[in-house]
């Protein structure tokens, strides 16, 4: 059976038929992600009214494509004070009407696992309808070693605390071989997908990530997919995968070959098609750039994440989304595009469906 009859038919690929659509020009593939998309999830357009808070940027780690980690390029150390944190959530909440608060951060040796769950106690104690998504599988990997204890400890603390769902950062790229150049130290592969599995064996669920455009090839992105296709078989746990466009500035890594618009496009288009068995692909507007994001939704994917309202860790890389998205300023990009805008919460029940005004 050739690869356009197992479009056709909607057949599950191989890692070596995931390689080859690559090869297929732009619109092929777009005609068949597309269609995937919209049997899922017709002209729906996903997003939430969220925070992205990032405590700290002192870190341990230093990952060659980081240029958020004091340690590396980024001359203004800091860490946020609970109050601070709490006062930023607050105002979210008050003035922005925020559903999510999302909290990632550095490995900072200094900010303990007691300094977390004590943050994420008191979010909880005072915006109990609040969703709090924190703790990368990343900073579950660096506590645990911090700290003497097994992934289930931290895991069953962080939800005994008041954490609901995890982000899906610190999976890079899976093959070990990249991880040893762009993030040599830092989480493995085989720990990534081992703490999510724990996570989602407790009922709880979780996001998946791949960061791309930097030094790894297309077989390596492809292998990435089918590592996290076959997790979702067991576990049915992730509820989004986000492609992330590698940003450029103020790092290590010395790219000169940048990704064009479509390598971008057909990489959406390709997860929509490999990922045959989580619901969500996200076009993560801070990476990707809002208007990309928006032409992705023709090309396999159905979310753009939220309003985040203030972002570091992409922006320190260059990506202009320092100060997030209005709400309206959303909405208005969405239904221009010839999309229905669905306000969601974090595991995507549909909240609100927006008209413009």
């Amino acid at each position: 059976m050739t690869l356009i009859e197992k479009l056709e038919n909607d057949e599950r690929l191989s890692l070596d038929e995931g390689i080859a659509l690559y090869d297929l020009d732009l619109f092929t593939l777009g005609k068949y992600a597309n269609q995937k998309r919209r049997a899922l999830h017709g002209d729906k357009v996903f997003f939430n009214v969220n925070r992205h808070i990032n405590p700290t940027n002192i870190c341990k780690d230093v990952c060659k494509f980081c240029a958020f980690s004091a340690h590396r390029k980024n001359p203004n150390p800091y860490t946020m004070s609970h109050e601070e944190i709490l006062q930023a959530v607050s105002h979210s909440l008050k003035e922005k009407h925020i559903t999510e608060v999302h909290i990632v951060s550095a490995h900072n040796p200094h900010t303990g696992l007691e300094w977390y769950l004590e943050v994420f106690s008191k979010i909880k104690a005072k915006f109990p309808s609040l969703h709090v998504k924190a703790l990368t599988a990343a900073e579950i990997n660096f506590l645990a070693g911090e700290y003497g204890l097994s992934y289930d400890q931290v895991i069953d603390k962080m939800i005994e605390h008041g954490v609901d769902s995890m982000p899906g950062g610190g999976a890079e790229i899976f093959d070990e071989g990249v991880r040893e150049y762009i993030c040599k130290g830092k989480v493995s592969s085989q720990q990534w997908l081992e703490i999510h599995e724990k996570w989602h064996q407790r009922g709880k669920e979780s996001n998946a990530t791949m960061l791309f455009g930097h030094v790894e090839k297309r077989e390596h992105r492809i292998d990435h997919m089918l590592r996290l296709r076959a997790l979702q078989d067991k576990t049915h746990g992730f509820n989004a995968f986000i492609p992330l466009v590698y940003q450029r500035d103020n790092n290590y890594l010395h790219v000169d070959d940048f990704l064009s618009s479509t390598e971008i496009l057909k990489t959406f288009a390709i997860s929509r098609l490999m990922l045959d068995n989580i619901a969500h692909i996200k076009a993560y507007w801070a990476t990707s750039t809002i208007n990309l994001a928006l032409v992705a939704m023709e090309y396999g994917a159905d979310d753009l994440d939220g309003t985040i309202e203030v972002e570091s860790i992409q922006s320190a890389a260059g990506a202009k989304s320092a100060h997030g998205l209005g709400l309206q300023t959303i909405l208005e990009l969405i239904h221009t595009s010839g999309f229905q805008a669905i306000e969601r919460d974090s595991l995507y029940h549909e909240l609100k469906h927006h008209t413009l005004s």
